[in-house]
């Protein structure tokens, strides 16, 4: 019996092994690096000169608060339409046309982003796009007001575009798992349609919601490629302060900032990423 509890042991643990050796080789040895070069200076000494001027210097304080604006309103507007939007799919007829289209829409434009969404939305709304060349014809010229797709509101606008889709898809999941029979008790009981949702479906489907929501804002923080291709250089956010301070388009040996810079990414991502697994166990009692 030993012998084979042993291979019975050791199976699991040799099937991990490629997946350990990956996340050690592309995560841990990066993350390391990073670590490293924001704590150290160039001789290896420790310091703190980093970290100090990223919450000294004003612009890289101007650069965070940017990308946790951004970050936070796309988060909030993707999180209500995308929402309602999968209210709307879920209560709708498992053949209706709407939640199909809908459903597959949601799982491709979710992960459309980059420099493809970027060009898109340029040959959308840029100074010679489809829609604005469109618009003209009726008489109204985006040109001329204060709304330019390469500003900080065509970045959300972009963001929001992949945000909503993605809200669909976190949430259908959790509003698929309230249960007829809860509604029918509740009704049962004498609740309202308002009190079913106030007392009932609301308590059981916030954890998953607002987890949701945090990953949206995570998803935001981080995303670089279709700002960048947005706007270049003039609306300034982390991640594009980031490559440009380890490019070296900046003053030499400040590459110590950016990694300083990347650490504090890292910290309110593994937060998100904290808060989103609390949220996650607590809808988990429920929506089983």
């Amino acid at each position: 019996m030993a012998p084979r509890r042993r291979g019975t042991l050791r199976g699991p643990w040799v099937g991990i092994v490629p997946f350990a050796v990956y996340v050690l080789l592309f995560l841990g040895l990066p993350l390391y690096e990073v670590l490293y070069g924001a704590i150290t200076t160039s001789g290896g000494s420790l310091t703190w000169y980093n970290f100090s001027q990223t919450f000294s210097q004003p612009e890289y304080r101007a650069d965070f608060i940017s990308s946790l604006k951004i970050s936070l309103e796309t988060a909030l507007i993707g999180g209500f339409f995308g929402f309602w939007l999968a209210c709307a799919v879920v209560t709708a007829s498992p053949r209706s046309p709407l939640r199909r289209i809908v459903g597959s829409g949601s799982a491709v434009l979710a992960y459309f982003a980059g420099v493809p969404l970027a060009f898109a939305w340029i040959a959308t709304l840029g100074r010679f796009g489809e829609l604005t060349k469109l618009l003209q014809h009726i008489g109204i010229n985006l040109n001329n007001t204060s709304f330019t797709i390469s500003s900080l509101s065509g970045v959300e606008l972009a963001y929001i575009s992949f945000q909503v889709p993605l809200m669909v898809l976190l949430v259908t999941p959790a509003l698929e798992g309230l249960r007829p029979e809860w509604r029918e008790a509740a009704t049962g009981l004498g609740a309202s349609s308002f009190g079913y949702i106030r007392h009932v479906a609301a308590p059981v489907l916030a954890p998953a919601v607002i987890g949701a929501v945090l990953l949206l804002f995570g998803n935001a923080f981080a995303a670089y490629a279709t700002a960048y291709a947005l706007v270049g250089d003039t609306v300034q956010l982390v991640p594009g302060t980031i490559q440009q301070l380890l490019s070296g388009n900046v003053l030499v040996d400040e590459n110590g900032i950016g990694l300083a810079l990347g650490v504090e990414m890292i910290v309110v991502i593994a937060l998100v990423m904290i808060g989103y697994a609390i949220l996650q166990r607590r809808a988990g009692r429920w929506l089983q």
